[in-house]
């Protein structure tokens, strides 16, 4: 029976104030567990205005933690995010990337200061409610996606390693979005009707190009047409552009008089770091839009061993993005090149490419 399997164990359940870390600690809780909540509190700069929801999240944890019987703890690694995350999301940042902080505070944060911190108060596992599997196989453990494809975390979660999969339990695995919610009121937690967060990892939801240029100067430059060079606008920084970007160029009611469907859209196709040029193109199908091979570098395996190269595996460049099919044309320990059947749309240096075979995840890289 679990419950006596787990009886006397300890797991440090990461609560973030939300209804999924709740769930899963009384899930745990249900389990036999002896559950320890922790929450973290990461962010520091701003802490007072209005995008910064620590507080209340705090006040959400203890209001969980009290209906379901288990003490909260709460840690400050702001210090540690700020020199593990957030600096590094700057440097990509300025070097004309477009960083991914979750996949950076999964594995240095979330799965690292956390789990060392709670090592410390004698746990045997830590938790989080990630949607996501882990499971021993053949002596090696690996990430799985979640049951609920709708939610799969396994994107960002890919540069976990072996010792920290070894110490993680992932209660949400099997379960559905709609029925953590209804376990949610029907153990009478408040939260189970609190609204998803979004936004970047513990810095919360802000408009983000205000947010980045407190910390990164704006330097304008030209808006230029890919395909004939001309000037179409100013933009303030290609810090703020990102590939596939169509919101917030203020050019949309040019005309590309040289081609049928002079209405279309434009869309971010590259950017000319040397010469601070935002090249633009029209129309979601434009051939710079699209490619059928990325380099990554920057590499984290799961299993500690490389994929094989020119077996057929999926890939996603993006979060939500379906499994594209792939195969792996080269690998080294520093970088690899991997080729899709079909040209992907929009990738993005600084992303990652993950790489799945069926519902395991293998790892990834930093597109390049």
């Amino acid at each position: 029976m679990v419950i006596s399997e787990n009886k006397g164990k300890t797991v440090v359940v990461g609560l973030s104030g939300g209804v999924d870390s709740s769930v899963a600690a009384l899930l745990l809780k249900e389990q036999g567990w002896n559950v320890i909540g922790l929450f973290m509190k990461n962010w520091e700069d701003d802490d007072t205005d209005e995008y910064c929801s620590s507080r209340q999240d705090l006040i959400d944890v203890m209001s969980v933690a009290d209906k379901i019987g288990i003490d909260v703890e709460v840690v400050n690694f702001a210090k540690e995010y700020k020199e593990r995350v957030f600096a590094e999301f700057l440097k990509e940042y300025q070097a004309g990337r477009t960083p991914n902080p979750d996949v950076l505070c999964n594995s240095e944060i979330k799965f690292r200061a956390f789990l060392e911190h709670a090592l410390t108060l004698g746990a045997e596992k830590i938790a989080t409610g990630h949607y996501a599997g882990v499971r021993e196989f053949d002596g090696k453990f690996q990430l799985l996606k979640a049951e609920d494809g709708t939610k799969d975390q396994s994107y960002f979660l890919h540069r976990l390693n072996q010792q920290q999969l070894s110490k993680t339990l992932f209660p949400l695995a099997d379960i559905y979005k709609r029925d953590v919610r209804r376990m949610a009121l029907q153990a009478d937690l408040h939260v189970a009707v609190k609204k998803d967060s979004t936004g970047i990892c513990f810095i919360g939801e802000r408009p983000f190009k205000e947010f980045l240029m407190r910390y990164l100067p704006p330097k304008k430059g030209e808006i230029r047409c890919l395909d004939d060079e001309r000037v179409l606008g100013e933009h303030d920084g290609l810090t703020f552009h990102t590939i596939g970007q169509r919101k917030g160029l203020h050019i949309g009611g040019t005309k590309n008089y040289a081609k049928d469907g002079e209405h279309d859209a434009w869309f971010v196709a590259r950017k000319d770091m040397v010469n601070n040029v935002l090249y633009v193109v029209q129309r979601h199908d434009h051939p710079a839009l699209l490619v059928d091979q990325l380099n990554a570098d920057q590499l984290s395996w799961i299993s500690g061993e490389m994929p094989h190269p020119h077996w057929v595996y999926g890939a996603k460049t993006r979060y939500r993005q379906a499994d594209a099919p792939c195969e792996i044309e080269r690998i080294d320990a520093a970088s690899c090149l991997i080729r899709f059947a079909e040209a992907q749309w929009a990738v993005t240096p600084g992303q990652s490419a993950v790489v799945y075979e069926s519902r395991v995840c293998l790892g990834g890289g930093v597109i390049v």
